[in-house]
């Protein structure tokens, strides 16, 4: 039977240190124990975040991040009145649960979509927030996983700082393996998931506000929330607490996982991700697969299979003929992608390995691939990259 190797872009591989830490006697989380433990999750977040602003620590997934910020930013209609004007960064799956959510919550939304796998203009949002000067929000992607695209942020971020609107960040399959320069970027929220490239086990999502995301937050009236309420985190958060019952397990297993980044070194580990995100797309390419992102991302690879070959029966061959876990498409990409994660504890070999799987199958399944072209296009960008060193 074949090692079991998760190779999707979330959740990911946890290192044993945080599997172990989730073993732990349970504790209660009013006790100066576990607020230290908190107190050092903050530090080593704020770090790899590059930002000062506070941290909302909260046990939901992503989606929930993403939630708790646009509930505390959008205000619905009400009296014949039209909600918050927001505009979306559409390109992909989870950009467009931006939209999905803004709407569910009574706000107006500008979408700017280009098509799934390209990236957005920079003059276009200045366009829009010029063309939409009563802009509350403007929702963006940093690392959008269902195509495998990396987006502008920085540019994006010295656009909207210019208005009113605040800038928010989905940066849940991002931050950790890909530049998130939050503050030098004027972010306002950024949102980000436990179990992408931070390596934690699924279930805590973190929000960063500025100075400028509290001001929005504080103006609104009413804000129809209460578990992500924002404000109740920020009350707690000079004492490293939280205001309801979080799962500490899953935090105390995060925060092992971010010392370990910060003892690599936060720039090597996101250093090492990008190489291997190159030697990934290296790889791919040489067997014939064509990349779906125009920008791609540091954190996955997005690609189609060569022609006549069916992603349903490629996925699962590869997870029980050789124990490799890729994920395959979303939306109108389903059934014509796969998707590999090169992201958190993930190293050369895991990418040399599923390389070497992929061409296994391929072959087995009648494409015209040449054994072993992917592995050596892989090592070749490396040794390049190694030499360069």
């Amino acid at each position: 039977m074949a090692n079991y190797r998760l190779m999707t872009p979330g959740p990911v591989s946890v290192p044993q240190e945080a599997r172990l830490a989730m073993a732990q006697e349970q504790r209660n989380h009013r006790t100066a124990e576990f607020r230290a433990v908190l107190a050092e999750l903050h530090t080593g977040l704020a770090e790899i975040l590059a930002t000062r602003n506070q941290i909302c620590l909260l046990t939901s997934s992503g989606t929930g991040g993403m939630e708790a910020a646009v509930a505390n930013l959008v205000a619905a209609g009400e009296n014949g009145q039209t909600g918050s004007k927001v505009i979306v960064l559409e390109s992909g799956k989870f950009a467009e649960r931006w939209s999905l959510m803004a709407e569910r919550f009574g706000a107006e939304v500008v979408r700017y979509t280009v098509p799934w796998g390209d990236s957005f203009d920079p003059a276009e949002l200045e366009r829009l927030l010029a063309v939409h000067p009563d802009t509350v929000a403007v929702f963006a992607t940093l690392s959008e996983s269902s195509t495998g695209v990396g987006h502008r942020i920085p540019e994006f971020g010295e656009i909207v700082a210019r208005t009113p609107a605040v800038f928010v960040v989905d940066a849940i399959s991002g931050a950790g393996c890909m530049d998130c320069e939050t503050d030098a970027w004027r972010i306002d929220l950024l949102v980000v998931g436990s179990q992408k490239a931070l390596m934690g086990p699924p279930g805590a999502a973190m929000v960063a506000v500025s100075e400028k995301g509290w001001r929005r937050i504080e103006s609104l009236p009413r804000r129809p929330v209460f578990y992500f309420d924002l404000l109740a985190y920020r009350k707690t958060w000079t004492k490293s607490d939280t205001p309801y019952t979080p799962a500490t397990a899953t935090f105390l297993a995060l925060n092992e996982s971010v010392k370990l980044i910060r003892r690599e070194g936060v720039s090597r580990f996101r250093h090492r991700a990008q190489r291997l995100a190159r030697a990934t797309r290296a790889g791919v390419v040489a067997l014939g697969m064509r990349l779906v992102a125009e920008r791609p991302a540091d954190g996955l690879t997005a690609a189609y299979l060569p022609d006549g070959v069916d992603v349903a029966v490629f996925l699962k061959r590869l997870e029980t003929g050789y124990g490799v876990k890729l994920a395959g498409g979303q939306g109108p990409l389903t059934g014509k992608i796969c998707r590999v994660a090169h992201m958190g504890n993930v190293d050369t070999v895991d990418i040399l390995g599923t390389l070497a799987a992929i061409e296994m199958v391929l072959r087995e399944m009648g494409a015209a691939i040449v054994p072993g072209s992917g592995v050596a296009a892989a090592q070749e960008s490396l040794l390049n990259e190694f030499e360069a060193e």
